[in-house]
């Protein structure tokens, strides 16, 4: 049996089984509304429905990840589909502990479709099994990535909980600036999940169309002696060209919507590793989000937050502050250990320093300071409810920075992160 491509199917069937998950998870909150039945009941029965239903896709997406491991001979945590897709089980594992200890089913109407979306961000990237580079090759690379990986699945949880808590008490009807400027922030925020959706939509689209345009890059480069040597990279896009590969020239390209040669050269100052196209994506991604949010607006004619809020009626406040705390609380810890300790102790091992400030390595400790810094005003200075909430909705932010946008800007020792 071939056993990666059997992983390949656990995986398939576990992404279809959260968006079930989460379909039901939204008839337990607002299906009560529809059909006019007694509210606890109704919620209560397809919670529990719910919880099952993703339960046993996380059961599924437990063998992607242990036929993977057993079919490559190596954890399946190296590269980028391997690490998003790890980082998708390892927040719906914290979704589950926090589950079972508050057991509110509307957590999971907002931990799925995240969860959804980072699967479906996964399975962008290459999927084959790919050799481990030699700094990879240690058993630390087992104990950091997965532990690091399971306190940003803790505090992707505490953004759910965080985002979930502004939309049931930021009143809509309100008009006065202060309500004015926290309701544009938080459809700021339902845009930029819009446009992830849009990334992914896009990449799809085209990748089903068979897209592709190629480049021949001149990568130069001044070794220890001072002497410069020049290499050429063929470098391949799946998406149209508006940014192509900086120093670059066109091999091929499909045409699309009469453009025939790319619109602009990606900046010098972008020397994170392959940043020409992966530009390219971030910017057909907010060109695809922005056309997706037009529609989105259109159809519901009022804002995504205002659509939303109105379905979070009868869920405690209080509640979901807390939840939002008490993740963040559980994976500060694991996230210390993991993205600090462990790594400077493997970085020890691999390059004979514990600390080099290389890009990831300087974002891993803004990100735990931030998250220190957090933990300091909700404990020390009483700063919980709004405040509390908006802290861990950024905060993720930080995080996704930390995983995606440094490999995009600036190169360094873990680039090897975005191939």
């Amino acid at each position: 049996m071939n056993w990666v491509d059997f992983s390949g199917n656990a995986y398939l069937v576990a992404f279809a089984l959260y968006c079930f998950a989460f379909m039901f998870y939204v008839i337990a909150i607002a299906g009560s509304k529809w059909s006019n039945r007694e509210s606890k009941t109704h919620t209560k029965k397809w919670g529990r429905i719910a919880f099952t239903v993703s339960s046993v896709g996380l059961g599924a997406q437990l063998v992607y990840f242990f036929t993977r491991w057993y079919g490559s001979g190596q954890i399946p945590t190296s590269n980028m589909y391997e690490f998003m897709s790890f980082l998708s089980m390892a927040i719906m594992i914290a979704f589950t502990i926090i589950y079972a200890i508050y057991r509110k089913p509307i957590l999971g109407m907002f931990a799925t479709p995240l969860t959804v979306i980072i699967v479906a961000y996964a399975s962008v990237f290459p999927k084959d099994v790919q050799p481990l580079i030699p700094s990879l090759n240690s058993y630390w690379l087992k104990i950091h990535v997965t532990t690091a990986a399971l306190g940003e699945a803790f505090f992707a949880v505490g953004f759910a909980a965080g985002l979930m808590y502004l939309l049931r008490v930021v009143d809509y009807t309100r008009k006065d600036a202060k309500a004015r400027k926290e309701q544009r922030w938080i459809e700021f925020t339902m845009y930029v999940i819009v446009v992830v959706v849009g990334f992914i939509a896009i990449v799809f689209s085209f990748r089903g169309a068979g897209y592709e345009a190629h480049f021949t890059q001149e990568n130069v480069s001044v070794d220890s002696a001072g002497q410069t040597n020049t290499t050429q990279e063929e470098v391949t896009y799946s998406l149209p060209p508006i940014f192509k590969p900086y120093n670059s020239e066109v091999v091929s390209m499909d045409s699309f919507l009469g453009m025939n040669k790319p619109l602009l050269e990606t900046p010098s100052w972008m020397n994170g590793i392959n940043a020409g196209r992966k530009l390219n994506t971030v910017i057909w991604s907010i060109i695809a989000g922005s056309i997706l949010y037009g529609l989105l607006r259109l159809i519901f004619r009022k804002p995504l937050g205002a659509v939303i809020s109105p379905h979070m009626d009868g869920v405690n406040p209080n509640d979901l502050d807390e939840i939002s705390y008490r993740a963040i609380a559980i994976g500060f810890p694991v996230f210390t250990l993991g993205a600090l300790i462990f790594a400077m102790i493997w970085a020890q091992e691999a390059w004979g320093r514990f600390w080099g400030w290389d890009p990831k390595e300087v974002w891993a400790l803004i990100t735990w300071l931030y998250y220190s810094v957090y933990l300091h005003f909700r404990l020390s200075r009483g700063w919980q409810g709004h405040r509390s909430a908006w802290l861990a909705v950024i905060g993720f932010v930080i995080v996704w920075f930390t995983l995606i946008g440094v490999n995009l800007i600036i190169a360094g020792l873990h680039s090897y992160a975005g191939v």
